[in-house]
């Protein structure tokens, strides 16, 4: 059984929880692909992976230091190929099956920010391919998405005295 999860909500963790959840699966064996979206390309905390390659690949598209909402129009047109490149190869390693475990951090983000509509998400999640896990993270989940997921789960701020 293939299982669609979802982390979404205004708390912090989505990203870490996903990465957790992907992290015990490599300790099962499995083989895990990350791809990361509007992160900007900084995040040197994520350098950690290389360490665990071949078992985990890790794969930002963004090419930008800084965060897509950031950017000026001309930059926000160019970033925006550059995250539908990381789609596609989404796509790709749904497809082929290359690894056990997918995770498409802030791919609820892109949906957000209207660089993909439902319906090219809706088909990602229910691609046929030869993975057993997908995880995906985001701030929102829309309704009509959530039929598509085995498992949601909300992360929400009850506090927060840092900002």
């Amino acid at each position: 059984m293939k299982i669609v999860h979802a982390f979404y909500g205004r708390g912090k963790g989505k990203t870490s929880a996903a990465l957790g959840q992907a992290l015990r699966d490599v300790e099962d064996g499995e083989r895990v692909t990350i791809i990361q979206f509007l992160k900007g390309k900084g995040g040197e905390e994520f350098k950690i992976f290389e360490r665990l390659e071949p078992e985990v690949q890790f794969f930002r598209f963004d090419k930008s230091e800084s965060f897509y909402l950031d950017l000026s129009l001309e930059e926000k047109e160019e970033e925006k190929q550059n995250i539908l490149n990381g789609v596609h190869y989404a796509r790709k390693v749904i497809e082929t099956g290359e690894s056990n475990i997918i995770v498409l951090d802030e791919l609820l983000g892109v949906l957000d920010l209207g660089i993909l509509d439902i319906e090219h998400v809706r088909e990602l999640l229910t691609m046929d391919g030869d993975y057993r896990k997908l995880y995906v993270t985001g701030n929102t989940l829309p309704e009509e998405l959530v039929p598509y997921f085995n498992v949601i789960s909300e992360i929400e701020l009850k506090k927060d005295e840092t900002v």
